[in-house]
């Protein structure tokens, strides 16, 4: 059987050690044949074109 603790840790503890866990937002850039934001290195969900060329079906009719 391995080592057990002795001691009960605190809830702060438990706190510093997960203060990395948080969720971070997404990095956006600009979607150059749309300019709407979009996700790097993605397809914009607007007009569906990545790196200059049409990968996805356009969310609008006016956007092709």
């Amino acid at each position: 059987m391995g080592a057990l603790p002795k001691k009960r840790h605190t809830n702060a503890r438990q706190g510093h050690r997960r203060a990395h866990h948080k969720v971070k937002l997404p990095q956006l850039t600009i979607c150059p044949q749309c300019r709407q934001p979009r996700q790097s290195h993605h397809a914009c969900p607007n007009c569906g074109s990545y790196r200059g060329r049409q990968v996805l079906k356009a969310k609008n009719a006016a956007a092709e």
